[in-house]
């Protein structure tokens, strides 16, 4: 090979280069850039077959070299491979030597120079030529046909990336101007969900191109543009949880609205509308799903009626309505905002037992001793009307002088003694509340979900989820129930009062619970069975007991097998984690943008626990647990009440940090 000009390419490009010596398989060259590199035989790409003269010196090698590269480049451009391609196409075989294809190209005769130059043609332009082993192989009409689809598809999507980083810059830069939909779900999706992103690729190489470097940049982009809010609740689109309603379940949710009574009417319920019905819910609630009435009896007893909103009677197995409360499992609620189990036009209207108007629903009356016990009890399908529509602080007000508020508060309080007694973990741990305006936290204040107002209602509710379970488990019908084993210690048996550290500390104690067909124990509730009906409008769980319930009391049997429920629980444990996230995510976002504007300050913290040389507390004023390291010049005890720093926080990260 010493002497011989050969080609091999190198960043793509063809290179020249004259063999100097030859070791095994490996070569001495050097190429037309002046440069001496030592190549493995097999990188040749194609070689002359004249050897260049022993006594050309260095400098002349090089022009040569050079010229030989620059002419075989001017070669190759006129060279017409479609044209040798479609007389080669039909033959049996579609691999020829190159010599034959720089024939049909050049004429009889090709120079080495022919020769070198339809191969750059080939390796420039791939579409109707492959080169391998020395040999050059005609793509068929099917496969130019793809490769003919990928290029235009390549040149769109260049298109697209040049248009599009441009139209960003300039965005970024302040000028008006529009972005295409394609290219801000693009970059929506990119920021959702990263990898997983069905264009990631694309994503990266415009952002990229746009300049996007920067942290969250893609989000101020979006929101810039229109695409999102400030506020987007980013954990909602990310775990993909439906928002919008099917057009089918809208149109069943309009028929139902212009008539919220059944078409039966009262056939098959009891006329409980003379009943003193009240509901009492948070200042902020729009759909009212239970409603209470108590009357004092002659024997000194009382009855009390849990008075729920019968979805059943309109939603049912097989329609658009149940899909969707199939597919959400639940309501969720955000700081700033909520997504409805069922349109809002039912939640809140039709469904919802609102004052004055007339509603079916599931009672569960029970005749109650003064000191709680369960005299008698029974399940009716009912008709009835709210007379009084408060809110926990009316309520509050009232109860001095209201007899069917006290009533309802003593027989609440004797309930949950009771079920204290009978072994009931109740861990009153408040709720976090933050008050929203115009879209920014004003207030952050912890709700104590044991004020008396909030345990009447609770207790009541826990009374009717219970006798729901005996209701089926009693029958041996088909039935959900949910479940849970003793605590792995015990710190209490009453609540503490005002021991944020206890309760906190008794709940990692505390055994998973289940949701099964078997019904057993709940030792966090107390009671020998236990099941969730009270919630219909806002709960999946809730409206399948409904149904199978309802679907019993109207003598048709039971709606739903045992197989049946099984399949649904599947279906909210799926959803359920995502749920969860979703909630403690946007509940955190806003918390920490709240607190953006508190860096700096100092806290109180009290001390959960120590692991790993790491201190657990939390944050007393914000229930926000969080770890810093050891302090080394003090040991502090579990419980004790500690100040920390607020020393940096991001919303947007989900991050917060504190230190001493």
């Amino acid at each position: 090979m010493q002497g011989r000009i050969i080609e091999y390419i190198e960043q793509g490009k063809f290179i020249c280069a004259v063999v100097l010596s030859e070791n095994g398989r490996r070569l001495h060259l050097l190429n037309q850039n002046g440069r001496e590199v030592n190549l493995p035989a097999a990188r040749i790409m194609y070689m002359n077959a004249v050897r260049l003269p022993a006594a050309l010196g260095r400098e002349e090698a090089l022009g040569l070299l050079r010229e030989t590269a620059k002419r075989r480049n001017e070669m190759s451009l006129p060279v017409a491979l479609e044209e040798i391609w479609q007389l080669v196409v039909e033959e049996e075989r579609l691999d020829f030597s190159l010599e034959f294809i720089a024939d049909l190209c050049f004429g009889r005769e090709v120079s080495d120079d022919q020769a070198a130059a339809l191969l750059r043609a080939v390796l420039q332009d791939k579409l109707y030529f492959k080169y391998k082993d020395g040999r050059l192989y005609a793509h068929s009409l099917e496969a130019v046909e793809q490769l003919r689809e990928q290029e235009a598809r390549a040149r769109q999507k260049e298109e697209f990336l040049n248009s599009s980083a441009a139209a960003l810059e300039r965005l970024m830069a302040g000028e008006e101007v529009e972005i295409s939909p394609d290219c801000l779900r693009t970059l929506s999706e990119y920021y959702l969900f990263d990898k997983d992103a069905a264009d990631f690729t694309l994503a990266r190489e415009l952002i990229k191109r746009a300049g996007l470097t920067a942290p969250h940049a893609v989000f101020h982009l979006l929101v810039k543009a229109g695409y999102w809010t400030a506020d987007e609740n980013i954990p909602l689109l990310r775990y993909q949880l439906p928002v919008e309603f099917s057009s089918e379940a809208m149109a069943q949710a309009a028929e139902i609205a212009v008539s919220p009574v059944p078409a039966a009417g009262l056939e098959g319920r009891v006329d409980l509308r003379d009943l003193p019905l009240i509901t009492v819910d948070g200042p902020s609630t729009r759909d009212f799903d239970d409603a209470l009435h108590v009357r004092r009896l002659e024997d000194g007893s009382f009855e009390a009626g849990i008075h729920i909103a019968d979805v059943a009677a309109f939603v049912k197995p097989g329609t658009a309505l149940f899909a969707a409360a199939c597919e959400r499992t639940t309501s969720l609620y955000f700081p700033d905002g909520m997504v409805p189990m069922l349109p809002p036009v039912l939640s809140e209207g039709a469904f919802s037992l609102l004052a004055a108007e007339e509603r079916p629903a599931l009672s569960f009356m029970v005749t109650l001793a003064a000191d709680g016990r369960v005299l008698n009890k029974k399940i009716v399908r009912s008709m009835v009307r709210v007379r009084r529509q408060l809110s926990y602080q009316e309520a509050e007000d009232l109860l001095a002088v209201d007899q069917e508020l006290g009533d309802l508060v003593m027989l609440s309080r004797r309930l949950r003694d009771n079920r204290v007694e009978a072994g009931a973990m109740l861990i009153p741990v408040p709720d976090v509340v933050l008050k929203l305006v115009d879209n920014e936290v004003k207030e952050v204040c912890l709700e104590d979900v044991d004020s008396t107002m909030r345990l009447m209602v609770a207790e009541f509710m826990v009374l009717a989820n219970s006798l729901a379970a005996g209701f089926l488990a009693n029958r041996q019908e088909p039935g959900l129930y949910r479940s849970q084993g003793p605590p792995r210690k015990r710190f209490f048996k009453f609540p503490p009062q005002d021991d944020l550290f206890t309760l906190f500390r008794q709940r990692r104690f505390l055994s998973r619970g289940n949701l099964g067909t078997v019904p057993k124990r709940h030792e966090g509730v107390g009671v020998e069975q236990y099941t969730t009906t009270t919630s219909p409008i806002r709960r999946l769980l809730d409206l399948i007991i409904q149904l199978q319930i309802s679907a019993i009391l109207a003598g048709k049997g039971a709606l739903f097998t045992e197989n049946d429920l099984k399949g649904y629980a599947g279906i909210m444990a799926g959803v359920q984690s995502r749920l969860n996230l979703v909630r403690q995510q946007r509940q955190r976002y806003w918390l920490l943008k709240y607190l953006e504007s508190r860096k700096g300050e100092r806290m109180a913290a009290f001390v959960l626990d120590r692991l790993h040389g790491k201190i657990q507390v939390v944050i007393q004023k914000f229930l926000l647990q969080t770890e810093l390291p050891a302090n080394q010049g003090v040991k502090h005890e579990l419980g004790d009440v500690v100040m920390v720093k607020l020393a940096a926080v991001n919303a947007l990260n989900g991050t917060c940090r504190f230190e001493w």
